[in-house]
């Protein structure tokens, strides 16, 4: 069950999806709403709206051409045809993952430390 639609990702994305995104869409909303419910099942409606959106979105692109979907830094020249991109460690470029203010919405802790089985047995 998603917890989004195609039009939720076309009104963010501010574009209409081709036949064959919205097939992928369609799929990968399945997938977000599994990937949701494995680490917060008690999170919001509107928060795992809002993520699976993100994650979609992160897939799919914003259909911008020229500037690779992940990419943090890039650089371009003209008559040298000369291109350079930088992509980022967040997630793989077409991989469904959660952004740290993904992670923020659903509630879940950002901390690191430890946890004992034996803490609450006092």
């Amino acid at each position: 069950m998603a917890y989004a639609t195609i039009s939720d990702i076309e009104e963010r994305i501010g574009r209409t999806l081709t036949q064959s995104e919205q097939t992928v869409c369609n799929a990968k909303l399945d997938d977000a709403a599994v990937m949701i419910d494995a680490v917060k099942a008690s999170a919001t409606a509107d928060a795992k709206k809002v993520v699976s959106c993100n994650m979609v979105i992160r897939v799919l692109g914003n259909g911008v051409v020229g500037v690779p979907m992940g990419a943090t830094q890039g650089s371009m020249s003209a008559l040298g045809y000369s291109q350079s991109w930088t992509i980022g460690s967040g997630g793989s470029t077409g991989e469904l993952y959660f952004a740290k203010a993904d992670r923020q919405l659903l509630g879940l802790s950002n901390s690191i430390g430890s946890y004992s089985p034996v803490e609450d047995l006092g």
